[in-house]
């Protein structure tokens, strides 16, 4: 019996992600592949729906109910910690059952390690944007503000240590993560900073993948709801009971319109009292659901919300709060179909007056239609599934080597 392709895809326990890359899974195996997932036992129902099989290994990343400091360099060394701490446990998992190809996320670092160690190809899979032509140039500033605080300095003199020690052809760890040999962005192209400037004979645009969600449930628009707003700040960045109270303010009553508050883990929605009758809130939702049928969307811009709401065509009110959150918000802004919020200081007026705004500028509507259309015909987990097979049969690159030195 001819033995089938062994596919690795190795991650971390985030749904921000994991979520971008199961649909590219679910493609994979269903081609007949066998695809086995790294990743935490936490994730494993997720990573087994798919069809795949789960590699388990043990995570320091913080908890579902820890939080992190907000601070870059902090959330850099968190990262690094678990990447070394995810090295061995993967030699282990592989050592026996090497892949003819690894995929992994940005913050998969060991499996390339892996790949150069054992000499197979690599191919990133990207959820955020990807580097450009003038990247490091254009970074530098920043970099070299972290270089120049202690913990900085400690954090990248670690990275190269651990590559060097790894045998990595890539020692400088800017280019080891940003510089993949090969990557598929799991972003829609739109939000891509610099898109002309992206080397294309390295990075391919194909998503976001959203995939059929039905089994997280259902949501019905009410046959009084003229139109729609949803409020979600994500799964993470979801612990702000006075910004959801300014949002009842805002929106509650407002004529003709329904909205929907995802308050997340760390607010019971109790919490905000009595809600107007044209209001609900839960703990959780089927954001995707609700988005196909609704008319704005508050978001915290993470990529994943972003993408969905251009997916489903829905103007956005952006309230970003960490990460690349501020980029995407920009980027949303500057598409022409979101306005953008500060969640600390919006005032419930201001946050009508966005909503409001957004939704009656006809402009906001013809160019979320467009950016939609776009997106529904580019090409999605089969071509994403094209790419990967496509490097199956590819010779080494040379930054996928193991350097002779």
């Amino acid at each position: 019996m001819e033995r089938r392709t062994h596919i690795a895809m190795v991650s971390i326990p985030a749904h921000g992600h994991v979520n971008p890359s199961l649909e590219v899974i679910r493609a994979l195996v269903g081609r007949g592949h066998r695809v086995t997932y790294a990743n935490a036992p936490s994730f494993g129902d997720v990573v087994r729906s798919t069809g795949a099989e789960l590699k388990p290994y043990e995570s320091t990343l913080p908890g579902p109910d820890e939080t992190w400091t907000g601070d870059p360099i902090d959330a850099l060394t968190i990262f690094l910690d678990d990447a070394i701490a995810m090295l061995p446990q993967l030699r282990a998992a592989y050592a026996d059952d090497r892949p003819d190809l690894f995929l992994y996320d940005i913050a998969g670092a060991p499996a390339r390690l892996l790949a150069e160690e054992w000499e197979v190809p690599a191919v990133q899979l990207s959820p955020t944007f990807v580097a450009w032509d003038g990247y490091e140039e254009e970074m530098a500033p920043a970099v070299d503000a972290m270089r120049s605080d202690p913990r900085g300095a400690d954090y990248y003199r670690r990275f190269t240590e651990w590559l060097t020690a790894n045998g990595s052809a890539v020692t400088d760890s800017i280019a080891f993560q940003g510089r993949p040999a090969r990557c598929l962005a799991l972003i829609p192209r739109v939000m891509q900073p610099h898109a002309e400037r992206v080397d294309p004979a390295v990075y391919s645009f194909v998503g976001p993948i959203l995939g059929n969600r039905s089994h997280q449930g259902t949501w019905t628009r009410p046959a009084s709801a003229e139109k729609v707003l949803l409020v979600s700040l994500g799964s993470e960045f979801t612990d702000h009971p006075d910004f959801y109270r300014r949002c009842v303010t805002a929106f509650g009553g407002l004529a003709d319109w329904h909205t929907v508050l995802q308050v997340g883990r760390h607010i019971d929605p109790a919490m905000l009292g009595q809600l107007p009758s044209n209001m609900e809130a839960h703990s959780w939702v089927p954001q995707l659901a609700i988005l196909e049928q609704a008319d704005a969307f508050l978001t915290h811009a993470g990529m994943g919300g972003s993408g969905e709401g251009l997916y489903c065509g829905t103007p956005m009110i952006a309230a970003p709060q960490a990460a690349d959150q501020f980029d995407n918000a920009d980027r949303l802004v500057a598409l022409g179909v979101a306005r953008r919020v500060d969640v600390a200081t919006a005032t419930a007026e201001e946050l009508r007056k966005a909503l409001l705004s957004l939704t009656t500028d006809p402009d906001v509507r013809h160019r979320a239609a467009r950016i939609r259309q776009e997106l529904h015909e580019h090409g999605g987990a089969d071509r994403a599934a094209d790419l990967i097979e496509a490097e199956l049969s590819q010779p080494l690159r040379p930054s996928e080597r193991v350097s002779s030195a």
